[in-house]
């Protein structure tokens, strides 16, 4: 699988790691992750999966955001209270 000029450009940083290179860049692409719960631990460990060009991130959790998840669940705004988590979580990392 290649990467787009775009995604040259995005992910330049962890090219230019010599641990990673183009060749590392390219399997976080063809990689797939699975996050089992959206919340203070899965928000954060989410999002920088989603930044680091993983391909495909699979999201499992039956619940919904309260307002109380905000202070912690940093994938979720108060716009998205009484949402289900998955689907904010979705909304929030395709951006």
């Amino acid at each position: 699988m290649e990467l787009t000029s775009l995604e040259i450009q995005r992910y330049k940083r962890n090219i230019n790691v010599k641990e990673i290179g183009i060749l590392g860049q390219k399997k976080l692409k063809e990689s797939k992750v699975l996050i089992v719960g959206c919340g203070g631990l899965g928000s954060p460990a989410a999002l920088y999966l989603a930044a680091s060009g993983v391909g495909h991130l699979g999201l499992v959790d039956d619940d919904i955001v309260e307002i109380s998840n905000l202070q912690r669940q940093i994938l979720h705004s108060t716009a998205k209270i009484g949402t289900p988590k998955v689907e904010s979580a979705r909304e929030t990392l395709l951006r």
